[in-house]
């Protein structure tokens, strides 16, 4: 699939740079905001610092990564004609940033205006993008199951930013709405039919081209996000309805969709053919177990919904599957995604005259193994702090941020090699 890729439509570095710079900073923040408020943030998934925390990591740091991701790979790898790319990534960016702040702000301090005015930047921000976009792929055909299946996390995203944007609303004007069963819809929408499929679009690509497995088979690459999206239909006609067995249904068959998904990927990574394992290697790992053991729960609590009601349940699910599944999901991209992408532009910048210098020098391997070990130790106190907050919640939290602004002070560090590397071919093309 990769062979097809057109390299030279990448967009400028700086584009999904910025996005790939920011998002760490989010993720150290959620951390802090668990060190300083320890305990109670884990007695309940409606705790401010709860609700705070997990936008946090889903606004802040997955959808900063994943749109960003979106303006470098739709030219490369469909030939999308984004028009100026620059420009987009300056106005998402900058929006996305601050509506997760303010959004954050209005669940930590109970401000309805701070919620309104959230809801109406992250919803500007997201339909300026999908607008650019869907606009651009409208006469892209799905040639492929990455292409389709990042059509189908579009149509996902705009579920999950509506359903956030009129859940954002309720609670700041008090409108009675069964808001436990929105929100579970938000998040199904979110984590299922905008990240998962998302996630599984890109994986398509990446976990042969940088893990060197066998490329997924071709009938479950297309029927995955289909699945997906059913199921997601499915559950909101049952809300709106008030159809409990449906709802039940729907969850049990997008979990099961999704243990297959993460299953296969796992036996694709039993046949590769490097056999040293690398931090990208180890966090798809993690993100793999951590995210078929959190729908497995998931699972169990559509076969017997009071399993539901157990104190941790909940909160393990969030767990496992932020912090234990996309983080490291993305973090493990973003370990051969911006070095490859800083090499790419660093061999154009050479144009055949002056070698870039190697992905390594860019950013080393024992550099990100050194974060990742951290980051590995963050999760298993954070997991663990699910069952004794009291006691392990504010360390779990600072390990959380500690790990995260190393991921940071990782990428930055690249980007800074980056910019020496193309101040010195320069100088030497100059010189030539």
């Amino acid at each position: 699939m990769q062979a097809g890729m057109a390299f030279e439509n990448a967009p400028p570095f700086i584009a999904p740079l910025r996005f790939f710079l920011t998002a760490p900073l989010f993720a150290a923040l959620a951390g802090l905001l668990i060190a300083v408020d320890g305990g109670d943030l884990f007695a309940s998934r409606w705790t401010p610092g709860a609700l705070a925390a997990t936008h946090l990591i889903t606004v802040g740091f997955m959808l900063q990564t994943m749109l960003g991701a979106l303006i470098q790979i739709l030219p490369v790898l469909a030939g999308v004609d984004l028009v100026n790319p620059l420009r987009l990534a300056q106005v998402v960016h900058l929006g996305l940033s601050a509506g997760a702040l303010l959004l954050v702000a209005g669940f930590l301090f109970g401000q309805p205006v701070l919620l309104g005015l959230a809801a109406l930047v992250l919803c500007l921000s997201v339909v300026s993008f999908l607008a650019v976009v869907m606009r651009a792929m409208a006469g892209v055909p799905s040639t492929s199951p990455t292409i389709r299946g990042i059509k189908i996390a579009l149509f996902g995203l705009a579920g999950v930013v509506g359903l956030g944007a009129a859940l954002a609303l309720a609670l700041a004007n008090g409108w009675a709405w069964p808001l436990p069963a929105l929100a579970d819809l938000h998040a199904g929408w979110g984590l299922g039919g905008w990240a998962g499929v998302l996630l599984a679009a890109m994986a398509y690509v990446v976990v042969p081209m940088f893990q060197l497995t066998p490329g997924y088979p071709v009938r479950p690459s297309w029927w995955f996000p289909v699945v997906m999206l059913a199921m997601l239909l499915a559950w909101s006609l049952a809300v709106l309805a008030d159809w409990a067995w449906l709802v039940r249904l729907s969850q049990l068959v997008a979990a099961m969709a999704g243990i297959g998904f993460a299953g296969l990927t796992l036996r694709l990574q039993s046949k590769r053919r490097r056999a040293r394992s690398d931090a990208t290697y180890r966090f798809w790992q993690l993100g793999l177990g951590s995210t078929i053991f959190a729908l497995f729960l998931l699972l169990t609590a559509a076969l017997w919904p009071a399993a539901g009601d157990i104190e941790g349940w909940a909160p393990a699910i969030g767990v496992l599957l932020l912090a234990g599944g996309f983080l490291p999901f993305i973090a493990g991209m973003l370990y051969k995604i911006l070095p490859f992408m800083a090499w790419l532009h660093l061999q154009n910048c050479g144009m055949a005259r002056v070698a870039a210098p190697a992905m390594n020098k860019l950013l080393s391997e024992a550099d990100s193994e050194r974060q990742m070990r951290a980051y590995f130790l963050a999760f298993a106190v954070l997991l663990a702090a699910v069952i004794f907050p009291d006691w392990l919640a504010r360390p779990a939290g600072l390990l959380f941020a500690l790990a995260n602004g190393w991921l940071y002070w990782n990428l930055f560090g690249a980007f800074r090699r980056y910019r020496l590397a193309e101040a010195d071919i320069v100088q030497k093309l100059a010189s030539k």
